[in-house]
């Protein structure tokens, strides 16, 4: 039943994403020579849409390669050194990195078939910018939904810690004094406590996945911990057939396939 269940939950995404898509300006075609992949860009994500398009008008991608597939995880591709590249040649970044500002979105998330922007590391990157000059598709697994309970709880925990140490502690004598003697000055205390501490919890960075979230993540699968940390830009609508045969292929100690996965794209009906 669970796996009816999945199979139902997945073309039901796959609907609505083509639903969504008929919306969207621009799709395009992932070429490769295992088959081919469409996606749909978002619209909200302009940024990243409009500098991809500008790469895929270039030809930059053409004849790159998917070079760092992770079973289970993601495929990612693109990168300019990755044309040409010697067999078991290390492949990075390249000398075309195109950063740009990141469009975060709980609306778009890390779902199986999101199409993503990497990133440099947080320590050479605090600003969390993108380099679009490469994509990642996402592959995933599917979660039980008591871990993405603790994954919010690993995250949050340690948030609320911390803002009662610094908004309740101090004050928890004069709270406990008042309580006794003042009752209209504890609550004026006590209100302006939890507004601050409330306030501070919602620009914290706090984890909490939505409906959509919870629903894609414990059928069709994906890679919540990536959530918030790279920008999802757009997603596949068909060909998903085609990432699974990718992310399956057997790789080096890089995670590169020992064949080459050599992509092209194009931009739908321009």
């Amino acid at each position: 039943m669970k796996t009816i269940r999945a199979i139902l939950i997945l073309i039901l995404i796959t609907l609505t994403e083509n639903s969504i898509g008929l919306a969207q300006t621009y799709h395009i075609t992932i070429h490769t020579n295992y088959g081919d992949m469409r996606a749909v860009l978002y619209d909200d994500t302009p940024k990243h849409r409009d500098e991809f398009l500008r790469l895929v008008r270039k030809k930059h991608f053409d004849g790159t390669l998917f070079y760092r597939v992770v079973k289970n995880f993601v495929i990612q591709g693109g990168s300019s050194d990755s044309r040409n590249a010697k067999p078991g040649q290390h492949i990075g970044y390249g000398d075309e990195a195109v950063n740009i500002d990141s469009e975060f979105s709980n609306k778009h998330f890390h779902k199986l078939g999101a199409l993503c922007a990497p990133r440099q590391p947080d320590k050479v990157n605090m600003l969390k910018t993108s380099d679009i000059s490469q994509f990642y598709i996402v592959r995933g697994r599917t979660y039980p939904d008591s871990i993405l309970t603790k994954m919010e709880k690993a995250i949050n925990n340690p948030i609320k810690r911390r803002i009662k140490e610094q908004f309740l502690v101090p004050h928890r004598e004069e709270l406990a004094r008042l309580k006794t003697s003042d009752k209209k000055a504890y609550n004026a205390l006590a209100t302006e406590i939890k507004e601050k501490m409330e306030f501070e919890y919602r620009i914290s960075g706090y984890k909490e996945f939505t409906p959509e979230q919870r629903e894609a993540y414990t059928t069709a699968g994906g890679t919540p911990e990536l959530d918030g940390e790279y920008t999802v830009f757009g997603q596949i609508t068909l060909g998903i057939e085609v990432l699974k045969k990718i992310n399956n292929l057997k790789v080096d100690k890089n995670d590169r396939p020992l064949t080459d996965v050599k992509i092209s794209i194009t931009i739908d009906e321009e």
